[in-house]
């Protein structure tokens, strides 16, 4: 199991471009649909908690999985998994990233990939918004938090911590 573990996250790792949030599409597939290891919620929720802690979003993700289906050892294995391909590929490019930056190619491939990668992260957050922001309460949570990050700066600590908070002072299950 924890080969398994290491295997489907360097997969996820190796494959998935543009951080936590363009991950999220794969993560579904492979670890809620394909090997259901986790629940969406689940999924869910320890992606929320890994938005939260400290560190990256997908090590925090694949650490909580693991350690799910494998306590420690799971933990260690899904985290190395999901890391790996990208020291592997980071310390390659950081090699000859030096003696390339100047070639127009490569330069043009780095705006395309930001492009899409703007495009994956739009398509995940318009998934998590329509799965979790159902009502009218939680759309003022939703506008308001968007609001405070996105126009007063706030740190996401606060704003996760504020919408907590009215969650449970309007005492509801799922925002």
């Amino acid at each position: 199991m924890c080969w398994e573990l290491f295997i489907s996250f360097a997969r996820i790792g190796l494959f998935t471009f543009g951080g936590g949030y363009a991950m999220l599409p794969m993560l579904e597939r492979e670890v809620v649909q394909k090997k259901a290891w986790v629940s969406m919620e689940e999924l869910m929720d320890y992606y929320a908690i890994g938005q939260c802690t400290p560190g990256v979003i997908a090590v925090n993700t694949a650490t909580f999985i693991g350690y799910k289906k494998k306590k420690l050892l799971g933990a260690v294995s899904a985290t190395l998994g999901v890391i790996f391909p990208s020291v592997l590929l980071i310390t390659l490019i950081a090699g000859l990233l030096q003696s390339f930056a100047h070639v127009a190619w490569i330069a043009h491939a780095f705006a395309g990939i930001r492009i899409a990668v703007c495009a994956l992260v739009f398509h995940t957050v318009w998934k998590l918004f329509q799965r979790n922001v159902k009502g009218t309460f939680p759309v003022v949570i939703f506008l308001l938090a968007y609001i405070a990050v996105g126009f007063v700066k706030l740190s996401p600590l606060w704003i996760v911590l504020a919408g907590i908070i009215l969650s449970f002072a309007r005492g509801e299950k799922h925002v």
